[in-house]
């Protein structure tokens, strides 16, 4: 929790309310994982991803079978103390609520998109998300923002903390890359990065409407959600980096590279990101 408020509040004061040591803090932050937090880890995010993707409705026995026939073998008890600890419930009647953590929404955007992901111009609709890399001992963070007319990355940050800094990182870069114009749709989570009011004075500066998802629907962004899936088994999974020179250069090759500028899309008629948009161009 002290981590997840550390943008708003002083270690100080988060230690002295919670009645723990700083310096014990930072020893706890330092510590390497081990391969039981890891699992750990990465179950949560499992669970969490399923549960969004059933609409809130599943609770602890249905998320555990559902898991276990994706390959990811879980007993319901395991299931629920993760889902206590995320404050997360099945959206099954009165016993229905969101914690405290979840309600505290702020500079929360309608969902602009509704899901449609078609764009008929470079530069009119963009997505934009954070996901993780594992390397060694530590996480990684990797910002990416997609054009939804190519599915091109046009802006990406890696970092080793989750900040507003790397979104707002990768956003600059896109901005860089492409010529904007007034009105173009940058959509989100509604994820704490998302919400703060200088990356929203940032997009609004640049003529930018603001879109994010419904509350716990990681469909809504189903292409940003989908790149992710494909760099981590075609790339994350398979190198299995041991340093984070390594997986910036890995993650530098795939995206401006190969993903870009190799990798053919379904949604481009078999095409890749910078093919179909040279063709647009060409036609226009």
């Amino acid at each position: 929790m002290i981590v997840d408020y550390l943008e708003h509040y002083s270690v100080v004061l988060m230690c002295r309310v919670m009645g723990v040591s700083k310096s014990g803090f930072y020893r706890w932050l330092d510590r390497p994982a081990s391969l039981k937090d890891q699992r750990r880890m990465d179950m949560q995010e499992r669970v969490k991803q399923t549960y969004e993707e059933f609409e809130a409705a599943y609770g602890a026995p249905r998320l555990a079978k559902e898991l276990t026939e994706l390959g990811y073998p879980c007993s319901v008890n395991y299931v629920a103390k993760i889902m206590s600890e995320q404050g997360i419930r099945a959206r099954n009647g009165k016993g229905f609520r969101y914690s405290r953590h979840s309600l505290a929404m702020n500079n929360v955007s309608d969902n602009l998109l509704w899901r449609n992901f078609a764009a008929s111009k470079p530069n009119e609709k963009w997505t934009t998300d954070i996901t993780y890399i594992w390397v060694k001992d530590q996480w990684l963070y990797l910002a990416t923002v997609m054009d939804l007319f190519s599915r091109k990355i046009v802006g990406w940050s890696l970092d080793t903390s989750m900040t507003e800094r790397l979104i707002k990182d990768a956003m600059k870069m896109a901005f860089s890359n492409r010529k904007l114009e007034p009105g173009l749709i940058v959509h989100s989570d509604r994820g704490v990065q998302y919400r703060a009011q200088s990356y929203i004075d940032y997009l609004t500066s640049n003529k930018c409407r603001i879109s994010m998802s419904r509350k716990g629907n990681c469909w809504d962004n189903a292409p940003m959600e989908s790149f992710f899936s494909r760099l981590k088994v075609e790339l994350i999974y398979a190198k299995n980096y041991r340093t984070i020179e390594e997986a910036k250069s890995g993650v530098f090759a795939y995206i401006e590279i190969f993903y870009n500028r190799k990798r053919r899309h379904s949604a481009n008629d078999g095409m890749s990101p910078v093919a179909y948009e040279e063709k647009a161009a060409m036609a226009a």
